[in-house]
């Protein structure tokens, strides 16, 4: 298909002004408790796909269009009306867990107004996370959206066509992004492609979006499933294909060249205000960037003397270079099947679970369960990652293993990515967080990067306590780990805010870790699609082992580590700010 910008600007041009719901904010509200949960229902209203995640059946045919005029002037009522109510609340007549409550949804509409201040919306999708991966999971039934009754897939027919209404805007986004130079940098469009092509070639029985014809519901007659499955392909068939083939065609087409060369946000207006921006709300303080790089050289320091040891330790000949090349390519180190690791993570997940109970008194409810990341995003998806449970109990979490390259799966980095990703990782405090009671909803469902990835790799070190590092080599995994969050603080900006190329970028971290170089690849191009995320892991960990510290300190012989475990996991997911408070207040009245 050829593309006429032109053309394509004014055939569009009404999208943007598509439907959107606006929020009613400009009423008083009695107490917090009333605010914080209208605030909740207002956000879900505008954002129905977070509805489905957390499990608001209301919500299952909507697919907010988000680059909409209407839907940014909504969003933008909602933070600012709910910002201004909240200041007319009187903080001083609230309890302490509704001060800890006020205090972060402040912090969260704030941030909000300031964001909205860039123009992220010319910058709709990447290839490490867009809404085209996140409807594909959805359709495949293994995701949040259900397929258990007819309403359900009229539900998602209905959304198939508004995530079409959504490829349009988006591309009327990035035409508007390209006469501002507001652009991807040209190796994430180029990977962006193939992802979409990928879907367009399966046939149907490959195709994620045929599996919920699979599984119709029983108590259909003939003619009813017949019904059914035909209004589903015809949805398929002239929404869903066409619109990823539209969207396929104007990246390979016209945008790939418009695509730029450089490769960090330094190479946009205003770039550099921009990433000291991200940097900050991911990070949620107030550190700058320098200050950021140089941490991260320090800790790249502190872990390279770390590794060293443990080569030592093993008696290993060679230096730390011809470790790590024996640790990244030794046989014994890697599976030969793709079942067998996934088989093995399933055998540490049972050991893991029998030492949790010495170190917490309060776990998850939900379970959680162990599974290969699906083919049609394995080739550019994360090792690893995490997916919450139904809030209702009806699905567990899912750790996913990304088994495309075993190579980038070594034995001795499965303890400590267990331990990150789920039980007590990211696990516990999502799964915990859904289940509080007596919470907003807000900070039920919502969340920091630094607060939850932070305490993932506060997990992974917790493993040493745990026991679980008595094998030198699993140590090493961890240390390797820790590196790589630390070479994170480096890479990611020296890529934004000094002018570091992704070569460079890539060389560095090939430098200093064992890391597979397309693991690294993949990681160099994920902090350039998603500038300042990557710094929440170590800041965040520094942070949560900083306040253990000084309570350890304060209290001495008093302190617990259970009940400090509780204290950081029992209020959701908090900005750091907010959790330094927290912490020490809880310190004072101990």
């Amino acid at each position: 298909m050829k593309w006429n910008c032109g053309v394509v600007a004014g055939l569009f041009a009404a999208i943007l002004a598509g439907c959107s719901p606006s929020a009613q904010t400009d009423i008083e509200f009695k107490s917090f408790a009333q605010l914080s949960e209208r605030y909740f229902d207002d956000l879900l209203e505008l954002n129905p796909v977070q509805g489905t995640f957390v499990g608001r059946a209301e919500f299952n045919g909507r697919f907010e269009n988000n680059l909409s005029d209407q839907y940014l002037k909504a969003r933008h009522q909602l933070n600012q009306g709910y910002l201004d109510a909240l200041l007319r609340l009187d903080r001083q007549g609230l309890t302490a867990e509704e001060r800890l409550s006020r205090d972060t949804l402040q912090y969260e509409l704030e941030l909000a107004l300031v964001d909205e201040t860039y123009p992220q919306r010319f910058l709709p999708m990447n290839q490490f996370y867009n809404r085209v991966i996140t409807f594909v999971q959805l359709g495949s039934g293994e995701s949040a959206q259900p397929f258990n009754r007819v309403e359900d897939y009229d539900n998602f027919i209905q959304r198939m066509g508004e995530f079409s209404l959504w490829i349009d805007s988006a591309i009327v986004r990035m035409e508007e992004g390209s006469r501002s130079d507001v652009v991807l940098p040209r190796v994430l469009v180029q990977r962006m492609i193939p992802q979409l092509q990928a879907q367009l070639d399966l046939v149907d029985q490959d195709s994620p979006f045929f599996a919920p014809l699979q599984q119709l519901p029983d108590a259909l007659s003939q003619e009813e499933r017949q019904a059914l499955e035909q209004r589903y392909r015809q949805a398929l068939a002239q929404t869903v294909f066409p619109a990823l083939t539209q969207l396929k065609d104007y990246l390979a087409d016209v945008y790939l060249a418009k695509s730029r060369g450089s490769d960090g946000w330094g190479g946009l207006p205003n770039g550099q205000a921009w990433y000291q921006h991200l940097a900050n709300k991911h990070t949620t303080t107030r550190l700058s960037v320098d200050e950021i790089h140089h941490l991260g050289l320090e800790e790249v320091a502190r872990i390279l003397t770390e590794m060293d040891r443990v080569r030592q330790q093993v008696g290993f000949a060679g230096d730390l270079s011809d470790f790590f090349a024996h640790l990244g390519s030794a046989p014994q180190f890697f599976f030969t099947e793709k079942s067998a690791l996934i088989s093995a993570y399933s055998d540490l997940r049972n050991q893991i679970n029998r030492v949790l109970p010495a170190y917490f008194d309060v776990m998850p409810i939900a379970d959680y369960e162990v599974r290969a990341v699906e083919a049609f995003r394995e080739r550019s998806a994360a090792g690893a990652s995490y997916q919450a449970p139904a809030p209702d109990g009806s699905r567990p979490g899912f750790f996913y293993v990304n088994t495309f390259n075993l190579k980038a799966q070594p034995k001795w980095g499965m303890t400590t990515l267990s331990l990150h990703e789920a039980a007590p990782g990211h696990h516990f405090q999502i799964a915990i967080k859904q289940e509080l009671e007596g919470v907003p909803s807000f900070q039920r469902f919502g969340g920091y990067t630094a607060f939850e990835e932070g305490w993932a790799l506060y997990a992974e070190h917790l493993g040493i306590e745990m026991g679980l590092f008595h094998d030198p080599y699993q140590y090493f995994g961890k240390l390797s780990d820790e590196m790589l969050r630390a070479m994170r603080l480096v890479v990611d900006t020296g890529l934004h805010a000094k002018g570091w190329s992704r070569q460079q970028a890539i060389q560095y971290m090939l430098d200093n870790s064992p890391l597979a170089e397309s693991d690294v690849t993949a990681e160099v191009e994920r902090y350039m699609a998603i500038p300042g995320q990557a710094l929440s892991y170590k800041i965040g960990q520094l942070t949560i082992m900083r306040l253990r510290q000084e309570a350890e300190t304060a209290l001495g012989d008093r302190f617990e580590l259970k009940a400090f475990h509780n204290q950081v996991l029992m209020s959701g997911s908090l900005p750091m700010a907010v959790l330094e408070d927290k912490i020490r207040l809880w310190v004072a009245q101990y």
